[in-house]
């Protein structure tokens, strides 16, 4: 019986983000399905995950709903999994689609290519071409919130709308506390040393010790299922594990360095959403890209919120992302 609730579980939660398909025209039954959506799990996640060829690799990515694109961008050193709780929520509103970036989670990187935020940009240009998509509202986090305004500016015509987490802005790029990351990943040594142990002592993870405390706030997290599918795929061969040392490397030059008039002279519509209590980037760089956005739509504050945080409250990223991207209430349709 245990088996068969948790196969029903998977299906439920498979069918819910592949619900473009089930796209709802009625408002309020889809917003509903954003609210309480079921996230996906591992197995439901390994079985939508799909390869797009490119130039850079084969770029793992999962995709689910229809309509306008949505693209999440994910943080160090996790993977598009980090979205299993968004993507069941958005699906209704949007083609929602999170790859994981070079040198990460499951992109098979192409021999000789780079993997600094300068390539993921490249990267993110050329699987959109190739999945036939114009232009994306982007959902971002960590060093993929680097690579979001990049693409932004570089970009604008492809981008409509930026939802930014905590992140990196170029006053801080990278944040002191990813110092000591960096250069271990100089000698080769970061995932071997940080990652192997939480990879086979998952309480270690999740202690004061290990990521959990780091860069979440509930204790529980990161689950044992994501500890698998973050850090398993990067000890998998020792080229991935240098390609993610290569990652960490790569976030040593501040990519945003000049980005600031750029920013102030940009008018696509970003919202920034902060968790205060995070370790590793600082509360000033909310407030600083607030100020430095032309087109921001200002900051929402999670008081007791982490750097991870949007892996563990995908109801404020659907509520957010929502409202940046102007859909309409239940009350508001009915009003009309």
């Amino acid at each position: 019986m245990k088996d068969i609730m948790i196969n029903r579980r998977r299906f439920i939660g498979a069918v819910a983000c592949i619900g473009g398909a089930l796209a709802l025209p009625d408002v309020a039954r889809a917003t509903t399905r954003a609210r309480t959506a079921t996230p996906l799990d591992a197995a439901a996640f390994h079985g939508m995950r799909r390869f797009a060829r490119t130039p850079f690799g084969e770029i793992a990515y999962v995709g689910c709903g229809t309509g306008e694109a949505a693209l999440f961008l994910h943080g160090f050193p996790l993977n598009g999994f980090q979205w299993r709780g968004a993507l069941p929520r958005l699906a209704a509103y949007r083609r929602c689609i999170a790859p994981d970036f070079l040198g990460l989670g499951f992109t098979r990187v192409a021999d000789g290519q780079g993997v600094g935020p300068d390539d993921q940009v490249a990267m993110l240009v050329a699987l959109l071409d190739k999945l036939g998509v114009t232009d994306v509202d982007v959902v971002a986090n960590d060093s993929g919130g680097a690579v979001a305004q990049l693409l932004m500016l570089r970009h604008p015509d492809r981008v409509r709308s930026v939802l930014l987490t905590n992140c990196d802005t170029e006053m801080e790029s990278p944040p002191p506390a990813m110092l000591p990351v960096i250069a271990l990943a100089r000698q080769g040594k970061y995932v071997d040393e940080w990652l192997a142990p939480w990879w086979k002592d998952k309480a270690l993870a999740r202690s004061s010790k290990g990521i959990g405390a780091m860069c979440y706030a509930d204790p529980s997290h990161p689950d044992d299922e994501a500890i698998d599918m973050y850090f398993g795929p990067l000890l998998s061969t020792r080229r991935r594990t240098a390609l993610a040392d290569a990652y960490a490397v790569a976030l040593e030059r501040n990519a945003l360095s000049g980005t600031e008039s750029s920013l102030q002279h940009s008018r696509i519509p970003v919202r920034v959403v902060w968790g205060r209590a995070d370790t590793i980037f600082s509360p000033k760089n909310a407030d600083y890209l607030d100020y430095v956005c032309g087109g921001s739509r200002g900051i929402r504050w999670l008081e007791d919120s982490k750097l991870f945080w949007p892996e563990e409250r995908p109801d404020v990223i659907a509520e957010e992302a929502l409202r940046l991207w102007n859909v309409r209430s239940p009350a508001a349709e009915l009003a009309s």
